[in-house]
């Protein structure tokens, strides 16, 4: 644990604080309203909480606990009280944008040569993959989906006072239970059956409602988009692009990588970039459309230029990216024998090694579930995850050095020891 918060503390003297001052001052006006909250403090707790996977709500409360992390996000003196609302996090980011997050994943890179955790040569060598980023939703179906359609769409005519025909309050449960319950005994056809009267009932409730909003357009525009989603469930088909998987996430898309274990995920394409040597996260794009992965290099490329400065020189990539079309970049493709000398064989081989700091991200940090809202919400996850990642990497770095002079001080003191005993024992004889 002292090693752990000795970590921080160096961490904090390698990241230029000053910089975000200047970044993200001009998006606070200085004479309207309550003061801002220090800037210090939001990027460090969003450092904290990528770096250890922890949630808004539970980064502010062990923040309180922890006077290294208060030192980390530029505390003078043990504070007692919770910094900030977990919900000014979220504003935060919300007013940075995803361009403001790449300054905060670029200062990571810059943090990471200070520290000696990755060489500034090793940007010119690069291996570029794709994932899923799972969005947090339920795993959709056609009878979950419809009844939950209907419940919304009850909800919020209640909330404008709007008299129903019926709410299907009682029916639609009952028969979302034995449409599950016949899928679950591999009854499909009685399961279809249950399935197309949840339908019914939620056609039957979006008639009604829209009889009755159509008269009145201010009423209309507060239905419109709720109607949207409903005319969206109710006419797409089996075989249908871009369908509806979640109501409150209307933007999930379905993405097949072939998985055994996994074969559908819910989410939307991300595209991670290392370096080939260190495993440091270069560059994170969320890419919405399901794009095929050898259109999505150049993009993937031109940003690890702008956050490291450095054009890479070589780029590895597996055989999902063939076609990708890039010139001005030498690109090698897993299983290439052709113009391939023994250090590009060799640097071939680690291409695998981006599938781990994959896993990492999913598993210590958010990557593996977004709780963030919308395309903008991907983006900001995506890219904070790296900077997580990042963090998590310089950390491991600064605690083989603090251990190296551990080890080096105690064994200097040890030898110390030893030779003092030995010129005791002579003179007792």
């Amino acid at each position: 644990t002292l090693g752990i918060n000795c970590q921080t503390l160096c961490l904090a003297e390698l990241i230029e604080w000053e910089a975000f001052e200047k970044e993200f001052g001009p998006l606070y006006a200085e004479k309207k309203g309550r003061p801002g909250i220090p800037i210090r403090l939001l990027v460090g707790l969003s450092y904290l909480s990528n770096a250890f996977g922890l949630s808004d709500q539970a980064v502010v409360e062990r923040w309180v606990e922890n006077p290294y992390w208060q030192f980390f996000c530029g505390e003078t003196y043990f504070q007692h009280q919770l910094p900030i609302d977990p919900s000014s996090l979220s504003r935060w980011r919300q007013r940075i944008g995803p361009e403001g997050c790449e300054r905060v994943l670029a200062e990571t890179l810059k943090a990471g040569v200070r520290s000696g955790a990755v060489k500034e040569s090793s940007f010119k060598r690069v291996t570029v993959d794709t994932t899923v980023q799972p969005k947090a939703i339920r795993f959709p179906t056609d009878g979950r989906l419809l009844n939950r359609c209907r419940e919304r769409l009850v909800r919020l005519a209640q909330k404008m006072d709007i008299p129903l025909r019926q709410s299907y309050a009682r029916l639609g449960p009952r028969a979302l239970k034995k449409s599950s319950s016949y899928a679950h005994a591999r009854q499909f056809r009685r399961a279809r059956k249950t399935t197309k009267k949840l339908k019914t009932y939620l056609g039957r409730v979006y008639r009604d409602v829209l009889r009755k909003v159509l008269p009145d357009p201010d009423l209309h525009a507060e239905f419109h988009e709720e109607l949207l989603l409903v005319e969206q469930l109710l006419e797409q088909k089996r075989n249908d692009k871009n369908k509806l998987y979640s109501l409150h996430a209307p933007e999930v898309e379905c993405i097949s990588k072939g998985k055994a274990h996994k074969k559908y995920e819910f989410g939307v394409k991300v595209s991670v970039a290392t370096t080939n040597r260190d495993n440091f996260v270069v560059g994170m794009q969320a890419l919405s459309g399901n794009p095929y992965d050898g259109h999505t290099l150049q993009g993937a490329l031109e940003q690890i230029m702008e956050l490291t400065g450095a054009r890479p020189e070589r780029c590895y990539v597996d055989r999902g990216y063939r076609g990708h079309g890039v010139t001005s970049t030498n690109v090698f493709i897993s299983g290439q024998r052709r113009n391939v000398t023994p250090s590009i064989r060799k640097e071939l081989r680690r291409r695998s090694a981006v599938e781990p700091v994959i896993g990492h991200m999913k598993a210590d940090g958010k990557l593996g579930r977004n709780w963030l809202k919308g395309r903008v919400g991907d983006k900001i996850n995506a890219l904070l995850c790296g900077a997580g990642h990042n963090i998590r990497i310089i950390l491991r770095k600064l605690r083989e050095v603090l251990l190296f002079f551990w080890h080096y001080f105690a064994l200097g003191r040890l030898r110390q020891y030893e030779v003092r005993l030995s010129c005791y024992q002579i003179a007792a004889c």
